[in-house]
């Protein structure tokens, strides 16, 4: 511990071991002033700045310095039992963290999830919100996917990645707004406050780590373990507070592994399981969402811990899942649960020594101490804020988010421009998969169906691996298939736009049927859609079987809409 005070204060104190006998950390002040135990400490970590609130405390607070010296005592008394304890969550260095080496990788892994995301949406924005699309918009949305992708390699290249960042948020708020239903989902607004948080992660510079002399600030690192402890926290405690009896009953994952949006082939495999291991699954989930997060904001240890049970979590939904960038996404986030000490210990040397060389600057001492200055004057105030927007929306979980009139006054510029945002996945479990089948015909009789990319339909086709990819029109199908007609406007657009024959919005399917003349007519059917049993897919090949379960919408024409 002498060594994590020595890393604190630096060359403001000196430290040595005393030449007599002592019970208890002395502090010899310039005066001859002897202070010892509790205050010598609180004393001693004063000497840096803003280090100085153990002292206030100990000076100001009734009781708070008796207490620090009974307990400063017992640790004194048995100190090989804390000595014990300092290994079990620290290891054998207590010094203070670094994030040198785990900042630089979060940043090469966000410049990667952006690519992915602008990568993505490239060939599917022109169907959605293009001139011809189905939520057709005047914004240049072709250029803005572009020159996404292009500012993601920057950051991937650490170049200008202050500004990189910027305009990255900046294009996808566009993106985000125009893209309506299409672009509503929760990783979208996660990515957004990501980018958002990590522009404090870099001083303005051009190139690659011209300032980057100790890595980020503990409240930049703080804050960044807050949004993912609301992250984690948030998706687990939606599903108690819903009164879902599948989450209460430990039942959710009987269903889920059919029922999520887009299955993959393991989802097939995983449905069968045994109902005891749906609910060990589902128990794990639970404890790995509600309780390990806490384990965030404690030392190295128990940090290491946390992330490696949410690696595995989020490993095993990306395996029996197509959620698109969204636990990658997460992943990214939990990097920075892993100090430079942790990360030491993993990677080769060499190459740790290159990634934690936080020493380097082409800047004199004087320039680098008037940035470091004035991030503080700005970054304090702008820390405490977003620290309270993540406090506020973790409180407003209890409230089913239905937050009061004075919480949504202060979420609302959080909000708006997603600094910060509430998460969970799935507060409700869907216990049946309805599938929307939309048919076209050119005589109103012989009917055809539309096939798409990635979502269920023909019922001897694969469940296809998606992820990272986004399909955002199969995505929105099943949110559709969950409600009607009249609360999926955007619905009856696509329908126009298969009858017009708009080639931006039939690229957005699998199969067209009418490659030569698009339908006089168009409809929709709701079927019923179950994973066959092991017997039923080895007799007839199929992954699904339907039945019909009614009409979404009835035939239309361009002719009945005009």
């Amino acid at each position: 511990w002498i060594e994590r005070w020595r890393k604190i204060t630096g060359d403001r104190v000196d430290y040595a071991p005393s030449k007599e006998p002592i019970t208890a950390v002395q502090l010899v002040e310039p005066n001859g002033n002897k202070i010892e135990g509790a205050k010598a400490v609180f004393k001693s970590l004063s000497y840096k700045t803003g280090a100085g609130w153990g002292l206030w405390f100990y000076e100001t607070v009734p009781g708070f310095a008796q207490t620090s010296e009974f307990l400063y005592a017992c640790v004194a008394k048995n100190r090989k039992f804390f000595s014990s304890l300092t290994n079990v969550f620290w290891g054998k260095n207590v010094e203070p963290p670094t994030y040198v080496a785990s900042s630089w990788l979060f940043m090469r892994a966000l410049g990667i999830i952006n690519l992915i995301a602008f990568l993505s949406l490239l060939p599917q924005i022109e169907g959605l919100s293009g001139p011809q699309g189905i939520a057709p918009s005047s914004v240049p949305v072709i250029f803005y996917c572009k020159a996404g992708a292009a500012l993601s390699a920057l950051l991937i290249l650490d170049l200008a990645p202050w500004f990189a960042l910027l305009l990255l948020w900046g294009l996808y708020i566009s993106l985000f707004t125009v893209g309506k239903e299409f672009m509503s989902f929760q990783w979208d607004v996660l990515l957004l406050e990501i980018n958002f948080l990590a522009m404090f992660l870099n001083p303005p510079r051009i190139l690659p780590r011209l300032i980057n002399r100790s890595g980020p600030s503990t409240a930049v690192t703080w804050i960044f373990h807050l949004v993912l402890f609301k992250l984690m926290f948030q998706s687990g405690l939606v599903k108690l507070l819903s009164g879902d009896p599948a989450w209460k009953n430990l039942t959710a994952l009987t269903f889920h592994y059919e029922t999520q949006p887009i299955p993959n082939a393991l989802s097939w495999h995983a449905h069968h399981l045994p109902p005891l291991f749906h609910k060990i699954s589902c128990l794990s989930m639970f404890a790995v969402e509600l309780f390990v997060p806490f384990l965030i904001f404690f030392p190295r240890r128990l940090k290491f811990t946390a992330f490696a049970a949410f690696a595995v979590l989020q490993g095993l939904i990306l395996l029996s899942g197509n959620y698109g960038f969204f636990n990658w996404l997460t992943l990214t986030l939990c990097l920075l649960l892993l100090d430079d000490q942790t990360i030491g210990g993993i990677l080769p040397e060499k190459i740790f020594a290159r990634l934690s060389n936080g020493a380097r600057t082409f800047l004199s001492e004087k320039w680098a101490s008037a940035w470091d200055n004035a991030r503080k004057i700005i970054w304090v105030p702008t820390a405490a804020v977003l620290i309270l927007f993540n406090l506020a929306f973790i409180a407003g979980t209890f409230y089913s988010r239905n937050y009061p009139a004075w919480m949504v006054r202060i979420l609302k510029p959080a909000y708006e421009y997603h600094m910060a945002g509430s998460y969970g996945l799935f507060a409700v479990m869907t216990t049946a998969r309805p599938e929307i089948v939309i048919e076209g015909s050119l005589d109103g009789k012989t009917w055809l169906e539309y096939e798409f990319k990635w979502k269920p339909g023909d019922l001897s086709r694969r469940p296809p691996f998606a992820a990272p990819h986004q399909p955002r029109l199969d995505w929105q199908m099943w949110f559709a298939s969950l409600g009607d007609l009249r609360q999926n406007a955007w619905f009856v657009n696509l329908l126009i736009r298969l009858l017009q024959g708009s080639e931006p919005a039939v690229k957005l399917l699998g199969k067209n049927p009418f490659p030569d003349h698009p339908p006089l007519a168009v409809r929709a059917r709701l079927y019923q859609y179950h994973f066959t049993t092991s017997e039923e897919r080895k007799t007839t090949g199929n992954w699904w079987k339907r039945e019909l379960a009614g009409e979404y919408c009835p035939p239309i024409s361009l002719r009945e809409l005009k």
